[in-house]
């Protein structure tokens, strides 16, 4: 019986990580491509919040938020996760791949390496630990800039739809988020707001809750 190296509990099976705590790596890593695309509509700082958007999916205006932008370029979640692979790949012996293509590309092909790797990793490699640890912060660290707890809290009434039409009018109808559904979807002018936005979506109906009390 060894002992997890990441939830420090005995683990049965011998291995660097237990059952669960793999699942939950593997997941994690799994996540990172989503969390990357989830940072997108963050890059514009926090102060221009408000502004223009009716053009939500377009490029982000400068300036940007730097630690956004920092986390999305070569040196962010990419950075990290083929910096483990390297590592991954050195201690078992393989070749070290030189990374190519877009960040996104980059991103996916480390992802992949880190999942084909895993029943080593959790079996066998002793830095096991130290990379499940980092993977997790790394998570954590992203969902925290991406949907704060709370965001939105589910089951009850967000607020007003903030979605703008092409005649410049603040669509305002009530937003629910019954138990189960995955996203919030306005009833009248069907705007859909995935989790990754409901940090922004807030920020946007606090704004127009403010506009129309000073009116």
């Amino acid at each position: 019986m060894t002992t997890c190296l990441l939830c420090e509990q005995p683990d049965e099976t011998g291995s660097m990580l237990c059952v669960g705590c793999t699942k939950a790596t593997e997941v994690r890593v799994q996540s990172l491509p989503a969390l990357y695309q989830g940072l997108a509509p963050f890059l514009r700082p926090a102060g221009s919040v408000g502004q223009g958007r009716s053009g939500k999916g377009g490029p982000a205006p400068l300036p940007v938020n730097e630690d956004v932008l920092d986390l999305r370029g070569p040196g962010g979640i990419v950075g990290v996760a083929e910096r483990w692979l390297a590592d991954v790949r050195r201690d078992r012996g393989h070749a070290v791949a030189t990374p190519s293509g877009g960040v996104e590309a980059r991103l996916q092909a480390a992802v992949t390496g880190l999942l084909a790797n895993m029943p080593w990793i959790a079996v066998s490699w002793p830095a096991a630990g130290y990379f499940a640890k980092d993977i997790r912060d790394l998570v954590d660290s992203l969902r925290t800039i991406i949907a704060p707890t709370p965001a939105v809290a589910r089951g009850q009434r967000v607020g007003t739809c903030p979605a703008i039409d092409p005649s410049g009018t603040i669509c305002g109808a009530v937003l629910h988020l019954a138990p189960g559904e995955k996203a919030i979807v306005c009833p009248w002018c069907t705007c859909s707001y995935p989790p990754y936005v409901w940090a922004q979506l807030k920020t946007w109906i606090d704004e127009d809750t403010k506009a129309h009390s000073a009116a």
